[in-house]
């Protein structure tokens, strides 16, 4: 009997258009295909008796609509009776077999052979799904009715075979599948599309990328990721990741790409894009996006592929992954003007550089960073020892592999496998390798980054990882800039390639992988002779070349330091001269010296003019008056804790520096007075922060007209500024913090400019006259602990450039403590001027813990940009606060203030809270309300902390993108609303709700970390704890037997739990921790019915164990080879006779034992 069946990749029938449109698109791999070498999705057996025309081909063509890959053979092309080979490797190579069982099924020999290659490939993880098509499971189990008559027939001419067919037949006919005459109400269309959906649940791992199983700390950026990508779930929605080689961009990409492939029908990865592209052109990685995309046509050249990719995919919704772009041509080919797919589509871009994701208009970016060290420990052990945590006797190695390595997830993985199983000595001695060279594999991916960067920008990147990692870059570019290094873009190169980073404060930082490859390179330049190298950061090998090479001329050597830290000005002892002299001769033969960190040094000899290239001379405490030393080039000077004062000789040489840029005098605790600035016109930053005996600022400071930057934070002595500071036309950034300065002077109206003026901690401080006014151009100005300061002058509404203005205290948590100068505590402002609603562009506004201040103005309603209001603590404040108008609002903070409730008595008339902006994305609030405005609208809220509302008993529906939930002291609360669509949630804290019984929707908290559940004594309902796969910490404190003992133990399933902590839990009696092997901290202190703890022994990365009121355990294992183990804690009333395996026991509380 012949059955008509179409190979999915060998095409020669005529069927007609919509069949053919299905067979080209792969007619491609057809040699795949008749070789049997192809891997296929579904093998679909059917008789074409029966189904060709009907169930088969409508599941053929379901099933391709999916982007499913689909083997069906065409029968009429066979010889002979014997089943093709190529036919059951087909069965072996894919995934799942559909075998439709109809009424003919049973006449075809090849059909019941395909049945038992498919039963038999069950062994190897082969799904099989059957359909009953017009016929029922019993009938294939027994072979009755018309199965049976079918069967009957084929059994009489092949006897020898038909006990092999029952038996497969016995099996499929118990396997669960569908019956077309009792699914979907016999509705064939429906069933195929029940079969389909089922096929792509079944295959969603087969859509993953290969991703290692060793995945550790990656979870909160692939939450972060996705909510990127979800910002906009109709539009097309492309996110860039982008960091440091080795840092693991590629694989979370991947990760993120495996959580959305099986909601799209087509999807590209696009890998090694850099390499890829140099190598076969652009065009060819075209072509792959192509037919990844279902389409045949293919591209000759660029220019050929853009056009095929913006006309054939605009109904088209892709999940498409760019990895390792490093040009924007290669995103403007590939992916166009991101107008060439349908709405819905993510894409997905991995790169090194911020710049390629900038210049192309992408919004959406994440900075991948460094693992943290815990998660680094596990990332290492996972490929040192094929654990999670170092063996006995590897702990202290291992932790010195993740220091040094700086979570840097490609170091701890090569490293790690470079290890293992190698013996402690070979340990010790790569180790010392390794922390001062990169292992091979990792310095190959880090020197991608290295040799993009042209020299000018090699020379800064020299320079930083040599001498600079935890200094000011404006220092450095001063340098650069005499240098014409062009440091500005250079910065920025090396910023957005992720080779450093730059702090808020101007301090530049580097990974330590980073470091040691620069260091190596300049190491390179001459291994053997450190006096033929660029740079010398080692104070030893310093002290070496100006100790061993007098009279030599050494053109190379570009910077040197003789400190061991010059960021702390320790100074390296010299071996042969313990006074620290040097020669001025031993600094003749260095002519091209552009950075000298001279420490504590002394300097003797007659030698003039020096050193006629230095830009930066650093020399903490000098002892001359380095008139050696050519200063005519010098841009920087640092003398900081030096003990020099305004007497020091040396001020009169120092006025040959005529271009000199920076004077860095912090922690001079002798100067009382600054020195006679007028010879330094080109001075653009003064530090004096921290010369705390400083009384004086020299007139002179007029003369500076260039400056830019001065610092007098912590001069407790200084009273007053001189008027000459009114000259200071192009200063930028005031800071007179802790000072004792009293009033603002007048002269300040002059510093048009000024746009950073920041008094924190002038306890003294009592007035700002109107002068400020003219400050127009004033970003920020922090009034923070300024106690004496009681009002703001109206004219402050002058300030339309300012964005951040701060009153209070800096420390909250010790606002109500006395001033020691005052002898009383903060008190702040007592109102707010109405002119403060024309800051139209201020963003913060902080006036927390301001005691008297009773009222906002209504004008603060004008605020539209503003994006964080905190007025907590203000005890006084009370009546409504117009935010109506504040479209920007993202922090909210009224907790402990009348309006928010806090205080009863300013709040009796008000019942909820006011109607809140959209842009709230953190919300706090305590007070005595009894009900809450509704928060679904809140679209963009990711914090809401809602604290000390004792009369709340109810909460609206919460934003579904809320990622914190905090709700605490509120007593009469009883229900929470179902957190069912909270998927992103990642910390829930309930504390001392005691009214509530249970927490709905536990199950859907797919992202959910931390849940933490102190004194709710009325909760009795943990429904769909289980499902919390993402859980790591879970602490439940409760009193009595309310909760059920099964639904406290759903934690037994779930393994990624780290810490486990309930207490009081009367219900429990036996616990099984088997599976929950990340487990740091358990604790079931106060579990006085608890018999059994099972699988303890398992728990090898257990700290600490807490049984202390656990009076019926009496037993434990062996503790012995918990090595992490350092607390045990036992209640003294324990039926435990010892604890084994704990040594250097000692009695700790109520405890009886930690190591």
């Amino acid at each position: 009997m012949k059955r008509d069946r179409l190979a999915h990749d060998s095409v020669q029938s005529n069927e007609k258009s919509a069949r053919r449109k299905a067979d080209d698109a792969s007619a491609s791999s057809s040699s795949a295909a008749s070789t049997g070498s192809d891997n296929y999705d579904v093998f679909l057996s059917f008789s074409g008796q029966d189904t060709r025309k009907t169930i088969a081909d409508h599941l053929y063509n379901g099933l391709f609509d999916a982007s499913i890959r689909v083997f069906r053979d065409n029968n009429e092309l066979r010889e002979g009776e014997k089943i093709g080979t190529n036919l059951l490797q087909a069965i072996k190579n894919s995934k799942i077999s559909i075998p439709i069982l109809s009424q003919n099924y049973a006449s075809s020999k090849w059909c019941l052979q395909e049945l038992i290659e498919m039963i038999e490939c069950i062994k190897s993880r082969h799904v099989v799904l059957p359909i009953f098509y017009h016929v029922e499971p019993t009938d294939v189990r027994n072979q009755t009715r018309s199965f049976g008559e079918a069967f009957s027939c084929l059994s009489r001419k092949y006897p020898e075979d038909v006990e092999k067919w029952k038996v497969a037949l016995q099996e499929v006919a118990s396997m669960k599948g569908w019956e077309s005459e009792k699914t979907a109400d016999n509705r064939e269309g429906d069933l195929v599309k029940m079969v389909v959906r089922k096929v792509l649940s079944e295959l969603k791992n087969a859509f993953q990328l290969d991703v290692t199983e060793h995945l550790v700390g990656i979870d909160n950026a692939v939450e972060s990721i996705l909510r990127l990508l979800d910002d906009n779930p109709s539009a097309i929605q492309i996110v860039g990741i982008y960091g440091m080689g080795g840092i693991g961009k590629t694989t979370l990409a991947k990760v993120v790409h495996n959580k959305l492939s099986n909601q799209f029908q087509y999807r590209s990865f696009i890998a090694d894009i850099r390499e890829s592209s140099q190598r076969n052109g652009i065009f060819n990685l075209q072509n792959q996006l192509i037919r990844d995309l279902k389409e045949k046509d293919q591209a000759s050249n660029k220019d050929e592929g853009i056009s095929l990719l913006g006309s054939r995919f605009k109904r088209k919704k892709v999940l498409i992954l760019l990895d390792d772009v490093d040009d924007i041509e290669q995103i403007r080919a590939l992916i166009g003007k991101y107008d060439w797919f349908e709405m819905g589509s993510r894409i997905i871009i991995t790169t090194r550089s911020k710049f390629v994701l900038d210049d192309v208009g992408i919004n959406c970016k994440y900075k991948l960073e460094e693992i943290p060290s815990d998660k680094s420990l596990t990332l290492f052990s996972r490929h040192a020892f094929r654990t999670d945590f170092p063996p006995c006797g590897f702990e202290s190695l291992s932790r010195d592999v993740t220091s040094f390595t700086g979570g840097l997830p490609l170091a701890l993985e090569v490293i790690g496998s470079f290890l293992c199983g190698k013996r402690h000595a070979f340990w010790q001695n790569a180790l010392k390798k390794l922390q001062k060279v990169p292992h091979k594999k990792v310095r190959e991916k880090l020197m991608i980054s290295y040799d993009a960067l042209d020299n000018e920008e090699k020379q800064i990147f020299f320079v930083i990882t040599c001498f600079l990692i935890g200094g000011d870059l404006r220092y450095a570019s001063y340098m650069w800039d005499a240098c014409t290094f062009f440091p500005n873009m250079g910065i920025e190169t090396l910023s957005f390639m992720s080779l450093i980073k730059i702090g808020d404060d101007g301090k530049v930082q580097m990974h330590d992988q980073l470091r040691d490859l620069g260091r190596d390179i300049v190491r390179q330049e001459d291994y053997n002779v450190p006096m033929n190298r660029s740079r010398l950061w080692l104070g030893e090998e310093a002290l070496e070349v100006l100790e061993r090479n007098k009279g030599i001329q050494k053109d190379s050597i570009h910077a040197l330091c003789l400190e061991e830290d010059w960021r702390k000005g320790k100074l390296f002892v010299p071996r042969s001269e313990s006074d620290g002299e040097f020669t001025t001769e031993r600094f003749e033969t260095l002519p091209y010296l552009r950075f000298l960190a001279m420490g504590g040094a002394k300097l003797i000899g007659d030698s003039r003019n020096l050193l006629h290239n230095l830009r930066w001379l650093m020399w903490r405490c000098p002892t001359c008056a380095a008139t050696s030393f050519s200063l005519e080039g010098l841009v920087i000077l640092d003398l900081s804790k030096s003990s020099i004062s305004e007497s020091w000789k040396g001020w009169s040489h120092l006025k040959m520096a005529k271009h000199l840029k920076v004077l860095d005098l912090r922690d001079c605790g002798r100067l009382g007075v600054t020195p006679d600035l007028s010879a330094f016109r080109n001075l653009e930053i003064i530090k004096l922060k921290r010369c705390w005996y400083l009384k004086q600022i020299h007139p002179s400071i007029g003369a500076a007209k260039g400056l830019l930057y001065l610092n007098l934070q912590g001069c407790s002595q200084l009273q007053e500024l001189p008027q000459e500071m009114g000259k200071l036309e192009k200063l930028e950034e005031l800071y007179i913090g802790e000072t004792a300065i009293g009033k603002i002077p007048q002269c300040i109206s002059s510093l048009k400019t000024l746009k950073v003026l920041d008094a924190a901690g002038c306890e003294s401080l009592f007035e700002l006259s109107d002068s400020i006014s003219h400050l127009v151009n004033l970003l920020t100005l922090d009034l923070r602990d300024c106690p004496e300061l009681c009002k703001l002058p109206e004219s402050i509404g002058s300030l339309v450039k300012l964005q951040r203005l701060s009153f209070g205290p800096r420390d909250k948590r010790d606002w109500s403590q006395a001033y020691p100068k005052l002898n009383r505590p903060y008190e702040g402002i007592c109102e707010l001027p109405k002119s403060i609603g024309d800051l139209k562009i201020l963003k913060i506004l902080q006036i927390s813990c301001c005691i008297e201040l009773s009222n906002l103005p209504s004008t603060i309603s004008k605020l539209g940009n503003l994006e964080e209001l905190d007025a907590s603590h203000c005890k006084s404040l009370e009546g409504k606060i117009h935010i109506d108008g504040l479209s920007s609002l993202k922090i909210l903070q009224l907790s402990s203030t009348g309006v928010s409730g806090f205080h009863g008595t300013f709040n009796k008339m008000l019942q909820s809270l006011p109607e809140l902006p959209t842009s709230l994305t953190v919300l706090k609030v305590s007070g005595r309300h009894s009900t809450f405005p509704q928060l679904s609208h809140l679209i963009h809220l990711k914090k809401l902390t809602v604290k000390d509302c004792p009369l709340l008993k109810s909460m609206p529906e919460l934003p579904s993108r809320l990622l914190k939930l905090s709700v605490s002291n509120c007593g009469e609360l009883k229900e929470l609303p179902s957190l069912s669509r909270l998927e992103l949630l990642s910390k829930l804290y309930l504390n001392s709700c005691r009214e509530l019984t249970e927490i709905r929707g536990l199950e859907g908290l797919k992202s959910l970390a931390t849940l933490i559940v102190p004194e709710c004594s009325k909760l009795s309902n943990l429904d769909g704890l289980e499902h919390l796969e993402s859980l790591r910490l879970l602490h439940i404190w409760t009193s009595g037997p309310t909760l059920k003992d099964d639904q406290v133990r759903g934690f037994e399933k779930l393994k990624n739990l780290e810490s486990l902590v309930i207490v009081g839990c009367e219900s429990l009696v036996r616990v099984d921790v088997s599976q929950l092997t990340h487990l740091e901290w358990l604790d079931f202190c106060g579990c006085c019915n608890l018999l059994e703890i099972k699988g303890l022994e398992r728990l090898k990365n257990l700290t600490e164990l807490n049984l202390v009121g656990c009076p019926s355990i009496d037993t434990l294992p062996d503790l012995s080879c918990f090595h992490n183990l350092e607390f045990v804690f036992v209640d003294n009333r324990s039926n435990i006779p010892d604890v084994r395996g704990v040594r250097r026991a000692k009695y700790l509380g109520n405890g009886r034992y930690s190591r």
